[in-house]
């Protein structure tokens, strides 16, 4: 056992590649071969501490589950199950969860829960309690989950710093969202974030978003340090770090200028990979650069350019949509797209086919609207799609009927061409003083009618934390403009919370205030 340890313990700490090497040393020399025969015959001898560590340790030198000697230990273990101290048992909990589920592992793992349920109250240390929510997972019984929780949070105050990264995996793998646990951690690595290494960073970020744990503050924190030390990190752990935050919906500005000065001072970095990815992360998060965007988006261009022979028609097509969704026609890949399209190469055999035909529609729509020579339609068709209104829209309807005191006062339900939809219409005279009956003409030349367009949107669109609409979105708005709607944006959920008169006050505010009539969104369409 000792011999083994020992083996796995240098063997861990080599890289991956030396790994793949000394194992293929380990496991052709002879001694090697007489230590597994010999550990085969002795297995039922041994002490419950030197099982447990065996196992563990051939488990993870690479030895394949489906021998004959790793299947004996874990019968052999089985068998002394109910002998193993707390320590052993949080060694063969780690050692559980790295191994596939098969007959032997999954009756073993049952009966380690079984003892789990017996001894929770007794075991007082959080490491141990780790590895065993670790093990048990995400199938262990929801009364299981809220004891190993009330069992941490008995300890919670002697939480240290590496114990609070390791919390986060914990809950992850039982996906099991804690709230007092989650928010003790969280505040201990505010405390010593600067300590914390990079790829735990990204696994923190990772644990809440299986966990749908959302603090803006922590992620704050984390971005906070990155861009302190950006100069540290190596630009591709930027990009991991930041596709981490997109999946969070979390836009970390400072950080995102910061990496777009590095692009564009040594873009060679970006392979096709990269490319996408930070295309991606920049048109989701709807985040242009504050200094040198026209360069910033120059230098993307180019680099989609030079990857243009090695793309896939799937790849291609996502990276127009990128660029279009932040108002950017790249002219080169544009034209290669189309002529794809126009071979039909794009929607076919693809199983996102859907997904690519919304996507494709999009950057039809942006080439037409986006378009310099595109200007505003003095008559814009539109079609009432019903008199119903969903239910989470209903409380909007009858603020406006008290607010404007007549339903005919605005329209609801609206659909425009380019599939886009308004969830409610109103009409201003130019002085944006009176609102005006929905009948009033506006399609005559010289109308100076204003149309200001509701949108209740869900807090999924948004920036986490933020009133900053993520890409879709703050595209839709960008082409309503275009269009000539004064586009009014809500998040739908706090609209929702508001009392009835706030809610007729709010809306009041929106419509009559200067703000709904500007203009503020960034873009780089006049680079086009």
């Amino acid at each position: 056992t000792n011999c083994l340890t020992k083996a796995w313990r240098l063997f861990k700490n080599l890289s991956e590649e030396q790994q793949r090497y000394e194992k293929q040393l380990i496991f052709e020399h002879p001694a090697f071969v007489k230590l597994c025969q010999q550990l085969l015959r002795d297995a039922r001898r041994m002490t419950r501490g030197d099982l447990v560590f065996s196992l563990h340790a051939m488990v993870n030198l690479g030895v394949p589950q489906n021998t004959l000697l790793v299947q004996t230990l874990v019968r052999v273990c089985q068998e002394k199950l109910n002998q193993l101290d707390n320590r052993c048992i949080s060694v063969l909990a780690t050692t559980l969860a790295g191994m596939e589920k098969d007959k032997n592992v999954s009756a073993l793992q049952a009966g380690l829960q079984l003892l789990v349920e017996q001894r929770i109250s007794s075991i007082r240390d959080i490491f141990i309690l780790q590895n065993l929510m670790k093990c048990l997972g995400k199938d262990a019984p929801i009364f299981l989950k809220k004891k190993l929780e009330m069992a941490v949070l008995r300890e919670i105050d002697g939480l240290t710093f590496p114990n609070a990264l390791r919390m986060f995996l914990a809950l992850a793998a039982m996906n099991y969202c804690s709230l007092p646990i989650l928010n003790a951690c969280s505040k201990k690595i505010l405390e010593n974030v600067h300590d914390a290494p990079f790829r735990q960073l990204i696994l923190i970020l990772e644990a809440c978003h299986t966990l749908q744990y959302r603090n803006v503050k922590l992620f704050s924190a984390l971005a906070d340090y990155v861009n302190s030390t950006a100069y540290l990190w190596d630009k591709r752990q930027i990009i991991v770090f930041l596709s981490a935050c997109e999946i969070l919906s979390f836009q970390p500005s400072e950080l995102m200028d910061i990496f777009a000065e590095k692009v564009t001072e040594d873009p060679e970095f970006l392979n096709l990979k990269n490319l996408l990815t930070v295309l991606r992360v920049y048109s989701r998060l709807n985040y242009v650069p504050r200094v040198q965007k026209h360069l910033f988006f120059e230098t993307l261009h180019n680099c989609l350019n030079k990857c243009l022979p090695q793309m896939s028609n799937t790849e291609l097509l996502k990276a127009v949509y990128s660029f279009g969704i932040l108002g950017y026609l790249p002219h080169h890949a544009l034209d290669e797209l189309l002529q794809k399209d126009s071979r039909d190469e794009l929607l076919l055999s693809d199983d996102l086919k859907e997904q690519n035909t919304v996507m494709l529609r999009c950057v039809k729509t942006c080439m037409e609207l986006d378009s310099p020579s595109f200007t505003k339609p003095a008559f814009v068709p539109t079609e009432n799609l019903s008199s119903l209104v969903s239910l989470n829209l209903r409380k909007a309807q009858e603020a406006l009927v008290e607010l404007l005191g007549d339903k005919n006062m605005f329209r609801q339900n609206v659909q425009l061409p380019y599939k886009y939809h308004i969830d409610f219409e109103i009409r201003m005279d130019s002085e944006r003083k009176k609102v005006l009956p929905i009948a009033a003409k506006d399609d005559h030349p010289g109308s100076r009618v204003q149309r200001l367009a509701f949108l209740f949107a869900p807090m999924s669109a948004f920036c986490l934390g933020t009133t900053h609409p993520q890409g879709k979105l703050a595209m839709k708005k960008r082409h309503l403009n275009k269009l000539g709607y004064h586009v009014i944006l809500i998040q739908n959920k706090k609209f929702q919370e508001m009392t009835n008169e706030d809610a007729v006050e709010f809306l009041k505010g929106k419509i009559y205030s200067e703000d709904a009539f500007s203009f503020p969104e960034a873009t780089v369409q006049d680079n086009n």
